[in-house]
């Protein structure tokens, strides 16, 4: 369970944590981060809620307590990725037998670690992610799929 968390969690963390820096004060983006999609969270608060996420579902696979985080977004994605690294495969041993109690929204669910895990920590974690990014693209950030994963890259001028 720990490969299947900790390591994408903290890579994605790094990519959303490279995507504010785009939006910081003197940037011709500085701003963007407040931008919304119709009635959805704006970009920062997509952000926010994702560096969350991948504690509340971390922690619990972990046998650990969730931490406080700071508000402020920069710091939040920071020590969301620090606890993260702090955390060691061995504290993951028998998580696949645990089950985890939890709220979504207003439901009330218990499901096993791998539920908990793939079924719903990961697809909210990228779900976040996710409309944090297409909330900075129609901002006007120039991002693309290198920025997003961490892994493409195009030539300049190239538009997909």
């Amino acid at each position: 369970m720990y490969q299947a968390s900790v390591p994408v969690f903290r890579h994605y963390l790094a990519q959303m944590s490279a995507m504010v820096e785009k939006t910081g004060p003197g940037t011709p983006y500085s701003g963007a981060l407040d931008h919304q999609i119709d009635t959805s969270f704006s970009a920062g608060q997509h952000f926010a809620t994702a560096a969350g996420f991948s504690l509340r579902i971390c922690c619990p696979l972990a046998g650990r307590e969730v931490p406080n985080l700071p508000r402020a977004l920069a710091p939040r994605l920071a020590v969301a990725r620090a606890t993260l690294g702090a955390m060691k495969p061995d504290e993951f041993e028998g998580a696949e037998s645990r089950r985890i109690q939890h709220r979504a929204g207003e439901a009330d669910l218990d499901q096993s670690a791998t539920e908990f895990l793939h079924l719903y920590g990961i697809p909210n974690f990228f779900f976040h992610l996710t409309m944090g990014y297409a909330s900075l693209r129609a901002a006007g950030v120039p991002l693309g799929k290198g920025d997003f994963d961490g892994m493409h890259h195009y030539p300049p001028g190239f538009s997909f």
